[in-house]
């Protein structure tokens, strides 16, 4: 591309976003917040260690919610730092969903607490509420000192180590972020933390300061409700489905779209939208989740939509990228559990250079995975089929 070229395709690109900006804004009722700068972390081998170097440089508060803690080196690592700035007197928060961290080793929850750490289960087993056991907290949040924040699909587990290289070090994204979007990550923890009966805030420790603007990228931060019938997350996910024009890129580790997600993806792919979506390959850590989306592969495939499965591990990023200008990133995924049942957190990154990152992984992404071959997924075994009948009943909780 020349340099006129470049210059000639800003203003479109600038109409692109702010198009999908004023919609979503419209649609969800959030505006979205300037100034923000976000850092893309590729794979474990950059996220604990981004995660860490905030925790142990806490000043005054550490606010901490997650899906996934289970065993294994980082959870003793991440307790550890916890605590040690727990002791040295910042006031640490930490919810754990109490079913997603049941596997946690329990001497890390006494040495938290006895460290001064405030923790917390969100929606105890012992004491939930019918209805409540399938509607969980998703999201993962890491505020630091009111200023940093973390999120993106990563859980606490020694299954994230590492780049992706094997099975054992599983593929995903997770994002640091700084300026007005921090209040956005910061109230997903509040809106949790505050079903507990603790107090949400602390007149000591909060400031609510008037957040700066380091960086260039515009963020709206959309929230999920764990209620049925759908969620402002949902509507985000239909809107830019009906909003993209040139290429949609997803990927997302359990893809189990409605039947309604189902015909906005097909009728993108046929109005002339590339339609790719990346998924877990061989390595998928829920059989069955894969098993249900499958009765709809062939219709997709139909339609022009493009399959991908990724080889070397478990593929477990949330990322959706719009016409290379807008990307929807955090704890959701593709599926009925994200948009209808679970608490989650995404952010809209309005930031073609954020976009260009992204799209620069998932292109290095497939140069290992595998496409799912049209001809061959219509030539399927008969006990495929049977399979894919058995698990349907569960696609509106997968």
């Amino acid at each position: 591309m020349t340099n006129d070229d470049t210059l000639s395709s800003a203003p479109v690109a600038d109409e692109l976003i702010g198009r999908a900006r004023r919609t979503l804004e419209g649609v969800i009722g959030v505006p979205a917040t300037e100034g923000n700068r976000v850092t893309v972390l590729h794979n474990g081998c950059e996220i604990f260690p981004a995660m860490l170097d905030a925790i142990r440089g806490a000043e005054h508060t550490i606010d901490f919610l997650t899906f996934v803690y289970w065993k294994g080196e980082v959870g003793i690592e991440m307790a550890e730092a916890l605590g040690r700035r727990a002791k040295a007197g910042v006031r640490v928060r930490v919810l754990l969903d109490a079913w997603g961290s049941r596997p946690i080793e329990s001497h890390l929850i006494d040495e938290m607490t006895k460290s001064g750490v405030q923790l917390h289960w969100f929606r105890p087993l012992s004491r939930v509420r019918l209805g409540e056991v399938n509607h969980r907290t998703h999201r993962k949040v890491l505020v630091v000192d009111e200023s940093v924040a973390f999120t993106g699909g990563v859980g606490i587990s020694d299954l994230w180590k590492g780049d992706a290289r094997n099975e054992h070090e599983w593929r995903d994204t997770h994002f640091k972020v700084e300026g007005p979007a921090v209040d956005g990550l910061r109230a997903a923890f509040l809106d949790n933390w505050s079903e507990t009966g603790a107090a949400i805030f602390d007149s000591e420790f909060d400031l609510f300061p008037s957040q700066p603007s380091p960086g260039q990228s515009v963020i709206q931060c959309v929230r999920g409700a764990s209620a049925m019938g759908g969620s402002d997350l949902a509507s985000v996910f239909r809107t830019l489905l009906q909003l993209t024009q040139r290429h949609l890129r997803v990927t997302t580790a359990y893809f189990v779209p409605d039947d309604d997600l189902t015909k906005r993806l097909c009728e993108a792919s046929a109005r002339g939208v590339q339609v790719q979506i990346l998924l877990p390959g061989p390595f998928a850590d829920k059989r069955f989740v894969q098993l249900a989306a499958e009765e709809n592969y062939e219709e997709l495939i139909e339609s022009g939509v493009e399959l991908w499965n990724f080889q070397p591990s478990m593929m477990h990023a949330k990322i959706m990228t719009v016409d290379g200008q807008v990307a929807n990133v955090g704890s959701a995924n593709f599926n009925s559990r994200s948009l209808n049942c679970d608490e989650e957190i995404n952010m809209v990154i309005f930031d073609p250079s954020i976009v260009r990152t992204l799209d620069g992984h998932f292109d290095d992404d497939l140069e290992r995975s595998v496409r799912i071959d049209p001809s061959r997924w219509k030539r399927r075994s008969i006990l495929q089929h049977v399979k894919e009948k058995l698990v349907a009943p569960l696609r509106r909780v997968s």
